[in-house]
Parts: structure tokens; C-alpha cells; sequence
């Protein structure tokens, strides 16, 4: 018999190689630990680091990922527009113009209902995409079909933003994750309208990093004030942030959300 609640469990960006062997080791037995019905990830920078490829998302799906989102990322790669047009769970942000491959939402069916996974992109410090409130605010007034419960993984740098639109869906999907940022926040929160709410997820990848980076490179940026090549870190402990929402099968309006972060020793 199905639990009253449907169970979804959101990963924080997955960086690079030590991120991906950080989520085939945990996310089985956490799938098992909290009764999880869907997980969702953001993967844009599942390949070094930076953007995804077709086998990185592959990866990401064989360790037990159901729906990968990205970002700004997501073009830095030659395979990135078939990626997002074949058989993957895989979507990129909804607000970019027209003509973009791939999609900006997926419907699936998890727990025996439909949930559908948005993603979308900030435009403050970003690029000057088109408006996501906008954007978001289509699809749920004219939805192309039965959405069930909406997710919405809000890839953006401004925390300001990011409420903002936490606050401008309140009670019309059923959650807002932020990413982006790499780094966790501590504002999970049930919205006053029934949304589950959290400004960043934070990341999967090296604690001894700079949100993911390897650290010289990254010093060396700010101190000089001169380019340098990003590199994911290696060793070291690693991060794995998430947060894990309940959602009412029967309203589609989230239930309770609290943040699930681990912290594990290096890959193998």
C-alpha cells in the first residue's frame, strides 16, 4: 500500500568524478534508508567539473538518479545538444530563447503519481536569459498536459532571486530547490502556501575545494585578478548535500523538507 507522501530526494551539483563516486556509493542505501520515490540531481557539472557529456550522465543515472537538471553549464560540451535530446532524463533551464535543444521540464511517474521536474535559470549575475518567473508562470498556466506535482530546480547566484521566486510559486508546485552556488543553506523551509523551500542544495564533490575547485587555481584567480584554468579538486573528505521533501500524493503540495548532508571520506 502506498504511504500517503510521496518521498523525493534532491542532490546538490555533482562535480565532477569524486561527486559521481560519491553518489554511486551513498545513494542506494539512503534510497533504502528514507523510502525515496524519485531523486533528482543537478549534474552541469558532472564532467571535470564543468558541463555534462552523454556518459556522464549515464553514470549518473546507473548509480540511481531519475531526473538529472543543469544550468549555465550545460553547453561546454560537443555532446551536450544530443544529450539533451535523446532517451536521457536529462533538461535544461526552461528560460533559454526558443530554439534551444533539449527541454526546460520532464513528467514522470514516481510512487504511482505524475511529478514533473522544471528547471529554470537567475538571471542576476548571470546571463541575461529570458524571465523565469515568466517562463515558470506559462507552463503553469497553460501545461501542455497533466503535470501532477511540480519541482522546480532554480539554478541561480542571487539568494534575493532565488526567494523570490520560492515566494512567487508558493502554493502552486509543490517545491523550490536553488543550486548554483555549491555551497548548502540553512533555510529549509515549508512555504505558507504548501511549498517546500530551500535558497541552495549545496554540492556533491570535495570538501577541500573551493565550491568544488581545486583550491591554487582558484586563490590564484583573486590574487592576481588574472584568469586560471578550473579543475576539480581531488582527495580529500567529500560533500554530499541533499535535501529530502514529502510531498501529498493527493494535493501535489509539499509536505515537509529537511536537508540530508553527509560527509564521506575521499573516493576510492
Amino acid at each position: 500500500m502506498a504511504t500517503p507522501h510521496l518521498r523525493v530526494m534532491m542532490l546538490g551539483d555533482l562535480i565532477g568524478t569524486p561527486g559521481r563516486t560519491l553518489v554511486r556509493r551513498l545513494l542506494g542505501p539512503l534510497r533504502k534508508q528514507y523510502a525515496v520515490d524519485l531523486v533528482v540531481a543537478n549534474g552541469e557539472n558532472s564532467a571535470a567539473g564543468r558541463g555534462i557529456t552523454i556518459a556522464t550522465a549515464e553514470d549518473m543515472v546507473a548509480a540511481g538518479v531519475d531526473v538529472i537538471t543543469t544550468g549555465n553549464h550545460v553547453w561546454r560540451h560537443r555532446d551536450s545538444a544530443e544529450a539533451l535530446e535523446g532517451r536521457l532524463p536529462l533538461v535544461r533551464p526552461l528560460n533559454y530563447p526558443a530554439g534551444a535543444p533539449g527541454r526546460g521540464w520532464l513528467t514522470v511517474t514516481a510512487g504511482g503519481i505524475r511529478v514533473t521536474v522544471v528547471n529554470a535559470m537567475g538571471r542576476t549575475f548571470m546571463e541575461p536569459l529570458d524571465d523565469p518567473f515568466a517562463a515558470i508562470g506559462r507552463l503553469l498556466a497553460a501545461p501542455p498536459g497533466d503535470l501532477g506535482a511540480v519541482i522546480v530546480d532554480f539554478h541561480a547566484e542571487a539568494t534575493s532571486e532565488k526567494r523570490a521566486l520560492g515566494w512567487f510559486l508558493d502554493g502552486r508546485v509543490a517545491a523550490v530547490a536553488g543550486t548554483h552556488t555549491h555551497v548548502p543553506s540553512a533555510d529549509a523551509q515549508m512555504l505558507r502556501q504548501g511549498t517546500a523551500y530551500v535558497t541552495d542544495l549545496g554540492m556533491c564533490g570535495p570538501r577541500h575545494s573551493v565550491i568544488g575547485m581545486a583550491i591554487a587555481p582558484s586563490v590564484e584567480r583573486f590574487v592576481t585578478q588574472r584568469p586560471t584554468r578550473y579543475e576539480a579538486a581531488e582527495g580529500g573528505p567529500l560533500d554530499f548535500n541533499a535535501v529530502l521533501i514529502e510531498i501529498d500524493r493527493a494535493t501535489g503540495r509539499g509536505v515537509s523538507i529537511r536537508r540530508v548532508d553527509r560527509v564521506e571520506p575521499a573516493a576510492e
